[in-house]
């Protein structure tokens, strides 16, 4: 595969936000493509990173004659290294309301706070995952469904610039020596790693803190920290639990998914796509996969998704809801590549309970596209833009 520039999806959005609002900013994980596509789609706007200490340095030393340079705009990539920048933009801005920034930063958290109390109103912000498989369909390639679980989603691997294992071991390593040390100040870096694991290991399931702190010998409250930290770098995804004003027993804790399949593959040890094929988190890697997949629609196109996930009393279980209005679209999703009718059990049971909210009905998988079941939509995964 050749070394080339992806197209992605959330260009025109962007673009589009770009003529309303003096300034764009950017958040996602490290090297989901944010500085590419705004250096892509401003080719002519001078470009600064923020991570390198000259640059930080010299900033930091006159914030004001640095942004005084550039009287059309800037790229200004990792901006939460240097903070005290957002507040002259502000100035800047309301002076100058033609002047363009365009903002990145991989601290989630952090840098949606600085944005929203220096820049409130002034700036469109958007957040890129890795890539999706809709973009991944564009590029045209024939990948297994494993090799697509197994190589993830990261805009290096599909550009060919780089190749799963070497990326994510890499990342790991960066992540863990410099990232975790930044955010939050993990003393027991092995012990950190082995959270990072553990996660992945829980996948597709309910998040149960008190689990994770025997299983580690750390307090409950260290837990729900470093879960945090993973939330901040967008390293997982916590989807939230469906519920309702009534009376019905649900359950309420978020679903815990990585931003990531190829990542969460690489933390569970599996080193190759016919390894993958074998291995008893295939299922949990497939849904993670797909869940993630419906967040990026959300965010590309400048939403939040309004993702959740529904369980009853009795376990009964719909894998993926979408708010559409004031009804609820269905998502129930299998690894398998041969329907079997008890696929479609969730659904039926919440079309059952909240036949007011039900929407689409839809079953994803890895078979064949089928004719739909009593409303339900069959398709393979790679069919469903």
């Amino acid at each position: 595969m050749t070394d080339t520039y992806i197209q992605r999806t959330m260009a025109s959005a962007i673009v589009e936000a770009s003529e309303y609002f003096p300034v764009v900013t950017l958040t996602g994980p490290r090297q989901s493509g944010k500085s590419t596509i705004l250096r892509h789609l401003f080719a002519e706007t001078p470009y600064f990173s923020m991570e390198d200490p000259d640059v930080r340095q010299a900033v930091k030393s006159d914030p004001k004659g640095f942004l005084s340079q550039f009287q059309n705009g800037v790229i200004i990539d990792e901006v939460q290294h240097t903070p005290e920048l957002l507040s002259y933009i502000q100035g800047i801005v309301d002076n100058y309301p033609e002047r363009r920034f365009f903002l990145t930063g991989s601290s989630q958290f952090a840098l949606l706070h600085s944005v929203t109390q220096s820049l409130a109103g002034r700036s469109a912000v958007f957040e890129l995952l890795p890539l999706s498989l809709n973009e991944i369909n564009n590029l045209s390639v024939d990948e297994s469904t494993d090799t697509i679980l197994y190589k993830g989603f990261y805009p290096a691997i599909w550009s060919g610039k780089n190749i799963a294992r070497m990326l994510y071991s890499n990342y790991t390593k960066t992540y863990l020596e410099r990232d975790v040390r930044n955010i939050l100040a993990v003393r027991e870096l092995d012990t950190f790693q082995r959270f990072v694991k553990l996660c992945a290991a829980r996948i597709g399931s309910v998040f149960n803190a008190s689990e994770l702190s025997n299983e580690l010998g750390v307090a409950v409250n260290t837990v729900n920290s470093w879960l945090s930290v993973l939330r901040a770098s967008y390293l997982v995804y916590l989807l939230p639990p469906f519920f309702t004003n009534t009376r019905k027993r649900l359950t309420k804790s978020p679903k815990i998914y990585f931003t990531d399949c190829g990542l969460a593959a690489y933390l569970l040890d599996i080193d190759s796509p016919q390894t993958l094929n074998r291995d008893k988190m295939r299922g949990h890697l497939f849904e993670n996969m797909v869940v993630i997949d419906y967040l990026k629609r959300g965010y590309n196109a400048g939403r939040d998704g309004s993702l959740y996930f529904y369980r009853d009393s009795n376990g009964t279980e719909v894998d993926l809801l979408i708010k559409n209005g004031n009804t609820y679209d269905c998502y129930e999703i299998k690894s398998s590549s041969t329907f079997h009718p008890d696929f479609t059990k969730g659904i039926r049971s919440f079309e059952k309970a909240y036949p007011e909210l039900i929407g689409s009905k839809n079953l994803i998988y890895t078979g064949e596209d089928l004719p739909e079941i009593n409303g339900i939509s069959i398709k393979n995964f790679r069919h469903t833009y």
